[in-house]
């Protein structure tokens, strides 16, 4: 669903307090092109927030590790099993989803939405999504061809994640990797932040003053 104000019903939900501590932001990248971008969608949110990220492998492919911020966590599919060796040990998807007060997908490939979507659960991005908290925000920032956008696929896959509490922030209209020119590149990385930074102040605003 596109991001639209908070209810009073909404704000009751999930309440970030940068007065106690800086908000705790997941980020999270999958594989579309635009996935080059995230080092500064990271940069972008990192000045207000506490920052961790996942990649998946193929968006592994576009990410440039040296040009993310040096506080910020990175995480891969391989840490998923590294750090889980008996039971009783850390779940690292779990962790991660009780760590954050707000996870943004982005980019939200045309694969990953049909899995989110799908209920699928096969790698670390996945796993998170799918043991989710949906008191707490959710956002995706979709990127893929101008006809894999159009595809009637995507619009049940869209509806199927609207229904479960996900926000979408569109894509938007240019010239695309691919040489094409249509809607389907993902939102610049400022208009993310401040998508997502207006959305969790305004219900700080409303708030009692707790986290999470």
């Amino acid at each position: 669903m596109a991001y639209s104000e908070p209810t009073s019903t909404d704000r009751e939900a999930m309440q970030v307090n940068t007065g106690l501590r800086k908000p705790r932001i997941l980020l999270a990248a999958s594989g579309s092109v635009a996935a080059i971008k995230f080092g500064n969608l990271c940069h972008c949110f990192s000045e207000w927030a506490e920052v961790r990220a996942v990649a998946t492998k193929s968006s592994l492919h576009f990410i440039d590790r040296a040009a993310l911020p040096k506080d910020v966590i990175f995480y891969t599919d391989e840490d998923e099993w590294a750090t889980w060796n008996k039971i009783g040990d850390s779940v690292l998807h779990i962790e991660l989803r009780r760590w954050a007060d707000i996870m943004v997908i982005a980019p939200l490939s045309a694969n990953t939405l049909g899995k989110i979507a799908g209920g699928l659960c096969d790698n670390l991005l996945t796993c998170i999504v799918r043991a989710w908290d949906y008191n707490k925000p959710l956002f995706v920032a979709p990127a893929m061809n101008t006809f894999m956008w159009n595809n009637p696929f995507t619009e049940r896959h869209l509806m199927s994640i609207d229904e479960l509490g996900i926000s979408l922030i569109p894509p938007v209209s240019k010239r695309l990797a691919c040489g094409d020119y249509g809607n389907g590149a993902m939102a610049e990385p400022s208009l993310i932040y401040s998508t997502v930074r207006l959305f969790a102040e305004s219900r700080n605003q409303s708030g009692d003053g707790k986290v999470g």
